[in-house]
């Protein structure tokens, strides 16, 4: 296998480090070995159900050598595009999981104002909250006028019970209805990878994306400059590899195949 000369690394959670929060093989070893190589590491998620400091203690605990300060989240993302597009705006949340301490410096309405006429309907990861009420809630407020801010549309991911449904299956449903266009702030945004990119210090092309997802992940960051390495874990389909919109720059098994493709195995 050809090495790839790079700086850091940019690195997906759900599906390519871990599946359900539990360790995928060699996926902590092969994170060790980048970290004691000296590269740059920034673990950059569309996972909307915890945040930055809850990630990063349950990828410690499972032996993972990462801080919260390593991490880059959609939701953490979509604070500083709201606090910067439309400050002060009402913000009303519809996601999967508590994450309001990553969405600091936004004026987010309480969960239980329904009375309220936000300014912004912030689409999350899709759970058990997404249920009619509160789709059809989020519906009239873009009828209202309401700008549509989503944190990623991926369809699904997986999970140690199979592939679920996430938010991107309802965001097509509201954006349909709505006759609107969703703002989309985490992965595939080119302004995601260039949060990571100016985290780390460095240009595109010194950095590699890993991910499952090869249009989110992958084909998304090589349309940033960044060059794209599939793994063939988590939500990985090769039916969807096949369909894809472009060629990944990279395909390996695992991310424990991940130091060999860097040169850093010998």
């Amino acid at each position: 296998m050809e090495s790839v000369s790079v700086r850091a690394v940019l690195i997906d959670i759900d599906g390519v480090l871990t599946v359900s929060w539990q360790p995928l093989p060699g996926a902590v070893e092969a994170l060790r070995e980048i970290r004691a190589s000296g590269l740059g590491v920034a673990l950059v998620t569309n996972t909307t159900s915890r945040t930055r400091a809850s990630i990063a203690s349950t990828l410690a605990d499972a032996g993972f050598p990462v801080t919260a300060d390593d991490v880059l989240t959609a939701p953490a993302v979509t604070a500083a595009y709201l606090a910067e597009r439309c400050p002060g705006a009402r913000c009303a949340v519809l996601n999967s999981g508590d994450v309001r301490e990553d969405l600091g410096g936004i004026d987010l309405l309480a969960e239980d104002d329904t009375d309220t006429v936000p300014d912004v309907v912030i689409v999350g990861g899709a759970g058990p909250e997404f249920d009619y009420a509160a789709l059809n809630r989020a519906f009239g407020h873009l009828q209202r006028g309401a700008r549509l801010v989503a944190m990623h549309r991926n369809l699904y991911w997986r999970t140690e019970d199979g592939l679920q449904l996430d938010a991107g299956a309802f965001l097509a449903g509201l954006e349909k209805a709505a006759r609107t266009e969703a703002e989309v702030t985490g992965k595939p945004s080119p302004a995601f990878f260039g949060a990571a990119l100016a985290r780390l210090g460095v240009g595109a092309d010194e950095a590699v994306m890993v991910g499952d997802d090869i249009e989110s992940d992958v084909l998304a960051a090589q349309r940033a400059g960044v060059t794209g390495v599939l793994v063939k874990t988590g939500k990985y389909l090769p039916e969807a590899h096949r369909a894809a919109s472009g060629t990944p720059d990279h395909v390996i098994e695992s991310f424990a195949d991940l130091p060999a493709l860097l040169g850093l195995s010998q």
